[in-house]
């Protein structure tokens, strides 16, 4: 009966070592931003400049700015009400390289014949510190909601 006691324990034990390893693992994973990847401070209202200098609101919406495009250019609008935070990282990719992920409700209106996104390719036109204005101006314009769920309380 004892060795079939320290058995059980050694189990438990190594199943507790598994489950803090693993919180531990989720926990750091957990950062807002890429390891490895960290630019400088952001200034808001210089991003803010940054997006109606290089016109972006000719194919972009966001709430305070007036869209300009016409009646027929595509209009994607940015920031507003989402479920997830949208990364620093992942902004900074939709700026640099806009074809890495395309929303599918814009693949047939916002893409070329080759599938490449038709937004024009600023990484010779920007200054880095203004990527990063902008990048700054544009996580402000995003708001987090929770949708609500149809679930209903366990007791």
């Amino acid at each position: 009966m004892k060795d079939k006691n320290k058995t059980s324990c050694k189990l438990s034990n190594h199943l507790l070592v598994f489950i803090f390893l693993c919180v531990g693992v989720l926990l750091s994973s957990c950062n807002e931003q890429a390891r490895g990847f960290a630019l400088p401070e952001g200034n808001v209202e210089a991003g803010k400049a940054t997006y109606r200098r290089l016109a972006c609101n000719e194919c972009h919406s966001i709430s305070g700015i007036e869209w300009i495009g016409g009646s027929d250019s595509l209009n994607i609008p940015l920031g507003g009400d989402v479920p997830a935070k949208k990364s620093y990282g992942n902004l900074v990719t939709s700026v640099i390289n806009p074809t890495h992920k395309i929303a599918r409700s814009y693949e047939q209106k916002g893409t070329n014949e080759t599938g490449l996104s038709k937004m024009k390719n600023y990484n010779e036109v920007m200054t880095v510190q203004e990527l990063v204005d902008l990048v700054t101006f544009l996580q402000t314009e995003y708001k987090i909601s929770i949708p609500p769920t149809h679930y209903h309380p366990y007791y």
